[in-house]
């Protein structure tokens, strides 16, 4: 049962990413203008016949299908093409920004499971309590500041109480300064990101916590932390499981403005510098490398599912 769920997953999966493709390539060709017409408006001037031989050898004169063709075949063979703007491999250019962008992501993710998972199980604990209603206020004041605009509140906190400013200027050399230089960016996008994992986490703490045998082991004299983490919280989980890949697969993609604010040299920061430039190459294999961590992640997730709850059974 669980290989034919794997095949069709993995032919999901398949069929999900060249849809994801097919909309990648096409929606970036209607976007007005390429590489070639930058280079001209830069220069002032259009020679119509040296614009036309730069469009040939970027290959942006074949037709769309041809371009496409192209295109897939490089992803399979590990083959991104050439930057228009630095005229290096894509493979080169992107590969180094990868770490950075993973280290960033799962440094933010780790934050917002350590503070938001065991938060909410307090919350729960400890309804209508003081200290539930200060951690629902938390919540609440994580899931309404935007991400950016908390980042650049901890740019300015810092310039007024420290006298400097904590982006990224050259890369560290040590695994501590690599730490204390993520360490603001990744709470600044951690701090949503673990406030509806508490938010979650409570929500299904309460309603588990109403179930029977939960009454049947208080009453068999049950200690709190037994009921709490061993009953409670396992079957809890599920959602709380839900909620950290869509977040993980989110962080991905949505470091864009937190890279930007911090100057990380990371891919969504170069990926909106490529956008700017109708640099293809680069685009479409940032957006694909972002669509396939997606879709991967999400395949993660529900494999988790069966290490959570024995119950759960794949099936044709």
């Amino acid at each position: 049962m669980l290989y034919s769920y794997l095949i069709q997953r993995f032919l999901l999966m398949f069929l999900t990413l060249l849809g994801m493709s097919i909309i990648i390539f096409v929606l970036l060709r209607l976007v007005p203008g390429n590489i070639v017409d930058i280079m001209f408006d830069s220069a002032g001037f259009v020679d119509p016949a040296e614009k036309a031989t730069i469009e040939k050898e970027l290959g942006l004169d074949l037709p769309i299908y041809q371009q496409y063709y192209h295109w897939i075949a490089g992803l399979v063979s590990f083959d991104l093409g050439y930057s228009f703007v630095s005229e290096m491999p894509a493979i080169d250019e992107i590969g180094p920004r990868i770490p950075i962008t993973a280290k960033l992501a799962g440094l933010s993710l780790y934050f917002s499971i350590l503070f938001g998972l065991p938060l909410g199980v307090i919350s729960a604990v400890k309804q209508n309590t003081a200290l539930d209603y200060i951690l629902r206020v938390f919540s609440l004041s994580g899931l309404s500041l935007p991400s950016f605009w908390l980042a650049l509140l901890i740019l300015m906190a810092c310039v007024s109480y420290t006298g400097s400013i904590p982006i990224y200027t050259e890369a560290p050399e040590t695994l501590w300064d690599e730490l204390l230089l993520y360490l603001l960016p990744s709470a600044a996008v951690g701090f949503r990101a673990s406030a509806l994992i508490m938010r979650l986490t409570r929500s299904s703490m309460l309603e588990v916590m109403r179930q029977d045998y939960i009454r049947t082991a208080m009453s068999k004299g049950a200690s709190d932390n037994a009921i709490n983490y061993k009953h409670a919280l396992r079957n809890a989980v599920l959602p709380v499981t839900t909620i950290i890949g869509i977040e993980a697969a989110f962080l991905i993609g949505g470091l864009i403005i937190t890279e930007t604010v911090f100057n990380i040299p990371g891919v969504a920061h170069f990926l909106v510098e490529a956008i700017l430039m109708r640099d293809y190459p680069i685009v479409q294999s940032l957006v694909m490398f972002i669509a396939i961590i997606v879709v991967v992640i999400n395949f993660l997730t529900d494999l988790a599912y069966a290490a959570l709850d024995p119950r759960i059974k794949y099936s044709d």
